[in-house]
């Protein structure tokens, strides 16, 4: 005689999944949308942004969250010096509204950290809540010496290092030192007026 067999039990979460990938062209749009649902029009005049302005993400450190077809969260790393140092900046990190619930935020900074350490970099800095990211290991223990090009909150200037050492002694400003962003083509059409 066979055993009855077990009923197998249906998913009971309505959550769709998400995929974490490399930022594409096509990812632009959506991101600058979602960045400004998050973080407001005036997001370009934060402190960090000084250090994104006019530079390219570091080489496979930009990454989207995928659901439905649909962007749902971003991250992006940028090479920076601390004072001296090389090192990375995190942000902006930011996960649509309607799916903060899903663990998106912490996936992507689990995938950028990885990926980070994976290409050899020895340190990450960010500006944000230290409650949030001490849970990936952030904290403000080598950064007291550091300093923004602009208003910061001292609290919330945080790193991790993957290297030992890596910013043992880093004093000074925060400065971009990634690859500057291609210019655009500006094509212009001059209408003749007719004489």
């Amino acid at each position: 005689m066979t055993a009855p067999r077990k009923p197998q039990a249906a998913p009971t979460s309505k959550a769709a999944p998400f995929a974490i990938r490399s930022e594409r062209a096509g990812d632009v749009a959506m991101r600058e949308a979602l960045l400004d649902a998050c973080f407001g029009e005036n997001r370009h005049g934060r402190t960090c942004q000084r250090l994104r302005d006019g530079r390219a993400p570091a080489a496979g450190l930009a990454l989207s969250a995928m659901r439905e077809g649909k962007l749902v969260g971003t991250v992006r790393l940028w090479h920076v010096s601390a004072g001296g140092r090389p090192a990375l900046v995190l942000g902006p990190l930011a996960v649509d509204p309607a799916c903060r619930e899903l663990g998106i935020g912490a996936a992507l900074m689990h995938q950028a950290l990885a990926a980070a350490r994976a290409r050899g970099h020895a340190a990450v800095i960010l500006l944000g809540d230290a409650p949030y990211y001490a849970r990936f290991g952030f904290s403000g223990e080598n950064t007291g010496a550091l300093s923004l090009p602009g208003p910061f909150e001292r609290e919330r200037l945080l790193a991790i290092e993957f290297a030992e050492g890596a910013l043992d002694g880093a004093e000074g400003m925060i400065v971009p030192t990634g690859a500057a962003l291609a210019k655009r083509r500006v094509v212009r059409t001059v209408q003749a007026r007719a004489a």
